[in-house]
């Protein structure tokens, strides 16, 4: 059974992960201890927890807060995922049609959230479809990894100034994806992933380097 500091790291990771928690905000241990029902202690543990997979960060004499991603986080997160992704895809021949539903359900969500203007919802049902192509590996250490690095991603989505404009030139390129899968196409998924990829990473990249604005 997971430790209460175990939970509360989850929990609050969840909220990064939705963005509820944004980049840049400090994490009050009075607050969150009195709103989640937590010791203080129990709060710096999980703190602890949430630092090693680079989601907050200590600022001496300042407090802890949620992470800003640098422009070196972002390149190193889209060489890993590459990496990930691409091994989900290389195995999804094999794998059960329950792990290619889940993928081409990604897309849909995504495509019914742009429909809707959830941008927001938009980047959700994005992390979701590369969390599927990674599942495509069915290995747990594989999903796990994913799961860290597309929560850390995240936080890059949220600070950059328009959610559409990252997102809607990838939705038709997910279906793209999705539906090589479907026809057993895997190589060219695989070549269709890693320009995508690349693609996000400039994208991703040029986004944050207009929020900072000149210097």
């Amino acid at each position: 059974m997971a430790s209460t500091a175990q939970r509360t790291a989850d929990l609050l990771r969840e909220r990064i992960a939705q963005g509820t928690l944004t980049p840049g905000t400090r994490l009050s241990e009075e607050a969150l201890g009195e709103a989640m029902g937590v010791s203080r202690n129990t709060l710096r543990e999980a703190f602890r927890l949430l630092a090693h997979g680079r989601l907050v960060a200590h600022e001496p004499n300042r407090g802890v807060f949620v992470a800003r991603p640098s422009a070196a986080d972002i390149a190193d997160i889209y060489a890993v995922r590459t990496a990930l992704e691409s091994a989900g895809v290389q195995a999804a021949k094999t794998a059960p049609a329950a792990y290619l539903h889940a993928v081409s359900a990604a897309v849909t969500d995504g495509e019914s959230c742009a429909q809707a203007t959830d941008w927001p919802g938009v980047g959700t049902a994005d992390l979701r479809f590369h969390q599927a192509l990674g599942a495509l590996a069915r290995s747990p250490r594989t999903d796990t990894c994913l799961a860290g690095l597309l929560t850390e991603q995240r936080l890059a989505f949220v600070a950059t100034p328009s959610q559409r404009l990252l997102h809607e030139p990838f939705l038709g390129r997910n279906r793209t994806i999705a539906d090589l899968l479907a026809a057993g196409r895997t190589a060219d998924a695989q070549d269709e992933l890693h320009r995508y990829l690349q693609d996000a990473c400039r994208t991703v990249l040029d986004a944050l380097r207009l929020q900072e604005g000149p210097r």
